[in-house]
């Protein structure tokens, strides 16, 4: 089947109602919500280049393939952390940069980057990782895109220092701002990272919850189209709890009229030294998306492990995750999904939150102070660092330590668990070990 096909039938399966609220057809949400009508998989890649050819050409590789795919523009680290000048001396001297200086280059730059290839067909969204977005988002508005990502926690706490209440403000006016460059009929479209928090060893009812806390933030703020982000972890069965956790709080406590979906993330810890073992890995992120029903996933490649991915190594992976999706039924909704562990711990997690006032920005640093929110193994200052996992016998990521977080920690009688650096190390790597292994996997 060919990506135009594929296009044209998610265009032609579309029907009214087929998310929360109605986007504008032309944006980002729109374009998931009608491959969702369609019953596909939108599959998107992480993919940056300095050099605006390089970059065009990703683009237009990663619309061609045979998925449906969304577009990505990935920013450099110079960008992230606001050095424009270093930014634009690498571009003076020729030095190749980790991914896109979009705000280094012109906005008619971009713009020409852009042009035929960005359309209501092929959106592209611009990942950064920066808790001070303004100069990126004035960048990415000013060149015609209105689809990002990031969040007042999860671009903050695992990527350096800034104080969380500095990001708290940066990104209410991120979005205030988005929203303000991007006006009707466009809808800028914001994407949580709450759910990747460090990549790997968080339980999972705490990165649902910090996607759903983000994504109200987002909404409290004039963002009316949001994606809520949950990265596959240890056990799949406790993943496919999340996800379904996840897409049931975004109805409960969402704001009508916002638009939402679901996007997974394929592992973001250790990967798979194998070829093989990467492919396996990824195949089951496919399946998870499909069968517990978010909408859309961020691939990884079998280079993973060794280096950045070329654009072809990209593709790849789009086609084999999008192959497996072809292949996968959604699952019938448990009858207790309400009642999973995960769906318990997050709404704890939520409406804790939400106790400590209105103001969603407010109530997260009060959170985090307090010790209500608290991601284990996080060296950020303002993260209290009394929470600490485990994974158990059966693969689940647990609670060994809550400190004053509105959740139980799992206790076996007689079984002391303390985190050893072995243990952490066994932890960290212990998905790549078992996807590499002959006739393992998910």
């Amino acid at each position: 089947m060919t990506t135009s096909t594929l296009r044209a039938r998610s265009a032609a399966a579309a029907q009214p109602g087929a998310s929360p609220a109605a986007p504008s057809s032309g944006s980002f949400g729109a374009f998931v919500a009608r491959a969702a009508a369609a019953g596909q998989l939108v599959v998107q890649p992480r993919m940056g280049f300095g050099d605006p050819r390089r970059m065009r050409a990703g683009l237009e590789r990663t619309r061609s393939a045979v998925a449906t795919t969304v577009g990505t523009l990935t920013i450099d680290s110079y960008t992230r952390v606001g050095a424009h000048a270093a930014a634009r001396a690498a571009l003076a001297e020729g030095t190749p940069l980790n991914g896109y200086p979009i705000a280094t280059h012109s906005a008619a730059r971009t713009r020409q980057l852009l042009d035929g290839v960005l359309d209501a067909d092929f959106p592209v969204q611009v990942r950064h990782g920066s808790s001070r977005p303004e100069a990126i988002v004035r960048a990415l508005t000013a060149a015609g895109l209105d689809a990002t990502e990031g969040g007042p926690v999860s671009y903050c706490l695992p990527y350096g220092r800034t104080p969380l209440a500095e990001s708290v403000d940066n990104w209410a006016r991120c979005c205030e701002l988005l929203a303000q460059l991007a006006p009707a009929p466009r809808v800028p479209h914001l994407e949580s990272f709450g759910g990747c928090m460090l990549g790997q060893l968080c339980p999972p009812g705490l990165l649902v919850a910090l996607s759903l806390l983000e994504g109200m933030f987002f909404a409290q703020h004039g963002i009316r189209s949001v994606s809520l982000s949950y990265a596959q972890q240890t056990d799949p069965a406790q993943d496919a709890e999340a996800v379904r956790a996840l897409r049931r709080l975004a109805g409960e406590f969402l704001p009508p009229g916002v638009d939402r979906h679901v996007v997974l993330y394929t592992y973001m810890g250790v990967f798979p030294h194998t070829a093989g073992g990467a492919t396996r890995l990824l195949e089951a992120s496919a399946r998870l998306a499909v069968g517990a029903g978010a909408q859309r996933l961020i691939v990884k490649t079998a280079a993973e492990a060794h280096r950045i991915p070329t654009v072809l190594e990209n593709v790849r992976a789009l086609e084999t995750a999008a192959a497996t999706a072809a292949l996968t039924e959604r699952l019938p909704e448990p009858q207790d999904a309400a009642d999973s562990e995960v769906y318990r711990e997050a709404r704890a997690f939520v409406e804790a939150v939400l106790e400590l006032g209105e103001d969603l920005g407010r109530a997260l640093r009060t959170a985090f102070a307090r010790g209500v929110l608290d991601v284990p193994y996080c060296l950020h200052p303002d993260n209290a660092g009394r929470a600490r996992s485990f994974v158990d016998a059966g693969g689940r990521l647990r609670w060994s330590q809550v400190g004053a977080m509105p959740v139980t920690a799992h206790r076996t009688p007689g079984v002391l668990r303390p985190m050893t650096a072995d243990g952490l190390l066994a932890a960290v790597h212990g998905v790549a070990l078992r996807y590499d292994a002959p006739g393992r996997g998910g």
